[in-house]
């Protein structure tokens, strides 16, 4: 059982350099929430591995909303542009 209590924080800690890069906190809240999904499966008694994944996607899903930068990223890989950039120089009016 402490086996399992200790390799939630490790995977939250390894995840953090991975994406160093990105413009959202995605990987981030993945691994909080993962972590916290783990801890509370711990002191509940329930099974680690599901709550450890259900807290992975709740946190990678908000995380995923949240602009790390604030600044004009440009267009990501799908064609759509931050919404730093609008109404800046060389990008269009904000549309809304």
């Amino acid at each position: 059982m402490n086996t399992k209590l200790l390799l939630a924080p490790a995977l939250a800690a390894s995840a953090l350099g991975l994406s160093a890069c990105a413009e959202n906190y995605a990987v981030e809240g993945a691994a909080v929430g993962a972590a916290a999904g783990a801890g509370i499966a711990a002191v509940t008694g329930g099974d680690i591995t599901t709550y450890a994944l259900a807290g992975a996607a709740a946190g990678g899903l908000a995380g995923y909303f949240v602009d790390k930068d604030n600044e004009c990223d440009g267009y990501d890989r799908n064609g759509y542009l931050d919404d730093d950039c609008f109404d800046t120089r060389g990008y269009p009016a904000d549309p809304r």
